[in-house]
């Protein structure tokens, strides 16, 4: 081989080497410029050297699409540092729901209550959540919030102020540990929704037996009787007053009594009747000679007999329509009476006025009567209880009320 070839070959590695090496600087003082950073992209942390002179660029470098809802931690146009840290994470869809109102929001909170403090969202104490706000935000999440609000409660007799959501009324019931009776009613129905401004109204409804006993009325008879002289009577059978036993069902609502249907009736003791015997028989009448003369004695006697007969209670035969009443007796200053009767009588102010209680529809009120035991009087008033054949006398004192008790007399409406 010549010189020359050798020649030309050690120069031709020269150049090579030459080459190579000028290389391998350019790589190794391109590498050198370049910055070292930390990227974390969505939880995912990298490390990246890059020529780029912004965030923007280098993130165009890592096909990172950055939209304005997502977070980054430095803005695209601030310049890159070496050693430098960068944060992205891309905004997750979420469906909010509040009570009726829904919305899809992009948010890069990390957890539910960061979301709720972000959209100025405050859970009331009441407020139902379906997911803990202490659970991480994950992409297309649906959160529903229901807000709480205060209904009345009317249960029976009693009232509540309560917190609930949206519901119905029986699942209202059932988270209040409300239980119903068979026959209870609940205003609004059981599956209308529960809303603020309605109350919910539960009836208590019972049905219980009443059992009572009453006194049967005995009646007066009257029998002529021509052994006894005419204008007198005589007891013959002295009356006596019946016993029957009712049963009703009674319908309660809330405890007040709505309606009583007499269910049996059963007759304990039969009434037994008085009798009275009624004298019919005529005194032949004294000579005239006698009555001539003895006239103004007689007039004299007969006034004194008048007036005594008044003084007795007797009434002269001959005055109105005759009755037998079933009697009691009443004062002006018993508890809630306002001592004015219902014709308009004070009584508290005439507390001597003989005054009784009657049925308009048997005595008319303002009628003058007879009492037998009590005199003349007036039918001025009348009463719950007063009812057909009774009547009720006006006396000054309840010891004279308590005195005269229940007991069947003679009337005579005068006029």
């Amino acid at each position: 081989m010549s010189t020359e070839l050798k020649n030309r070959r050690k120069l031709g590695l020269v150049m090579a080497s030459f080459l190579v090496f000028t290389a391998t600087l350019m790589i190794l003082i391109i590498e050198g410029t370049k910055k070292t950073v930390a990227v974390t992209l969505d939880g995912e942390q990298i490390v990246v050297k890059t020529h780029a002179g912004t965030v923007g660029e280098m993130l165009e470098e890592l096909d990172v699409d950055v939209k304005n809802t997502d977070y980054l931690s430095h803005a695209p146009n601030s310049v890159v540092q070496d050693n430098q840290s960068l944060i992205w994470e891309p905004a997750k869809p979420v469906t909010l729901t509040v009570g009726d109102d829904s919305e899809k929001v992009l948010t890069t909170a990390k957890t539910v209550q960061q979301l709720l403090n972000e959209e100025d969202i405050k859970l009331g104490e009441h407020d139902k959540i379906n997911i803990s706000p202490a659970k991480n935000i994950i992409p297309d999440m649906t959160i529903e919030i229901e807000k709480a609000f205060q209904v009345v409660l009317h249960n029976g007799k009693n009232e509540e102020k309560l917190w609930t959501t949206s519901t119905t009324v029986a699942d209202f019931l059932q988270q209040q540990d409300v239980e119903l009776g068979e026959l209870d009613r609940v205003e609004p129905g059981l599956d209308e929704i529960v809303s603020p401004d309605k109350s919910i109204d539960i009836i208590r409804v019972e049905k219980v037996t009443d059992v009572v006993e009453e006194r049967i009325d005995y009646d007066v008879v009257t029998k002529e009787d021509g052994s006894l002289e005419k204008g007198t009577e005589k007891v013959i059978q002295e009356g006596q007053e019946g016993l029957v036993k009712k049963e009703f069902e009674l319908i309660k609502e809330n405890e007040k009594e709505v309606k009583r249907t007499l269910v049996s009736k059963e007759k304990m003791k039969e009434s037994k009747d008085k009798i009275v015997a009624v004298g019919t028989k005529v005194t032949a009448a004294p000579a005239a000679e006698e009555k001539a003369s003895s006239a103004d004695s007689q007039d004299s006697k007969a006034s004194q007999a008048a007036k005594a007969a008044k003084a007795s209670n007797s009434a002269p035969e001959s005055e109105g329509k005759e009755i037998y009443m079933n009697a009691t007796a009443y004062t002006a200053d018993c508890n809630g009476c306002s001592g004015v009767t219902s014709t308009g009588i004070n009584l508290r102010s005439n507390p001597d006025a003989k005054v009784i209680a009657v049925d308009p529809s048997v005595i008319p009120l303002g009628s003058k009567v007879w009492v037998e035991g009590y005199g003349y009087a007036v039918a001025g008033d009348t009463g719950g209880a007063i009812k057909g054949n009774r009547i009720d006398v006006h006396v000054q004192s309840e010891g004279q009320a308590s005195s005269f008790g229940r007991k069947n007399v003679k009337v005579r409406i005068i006029d």
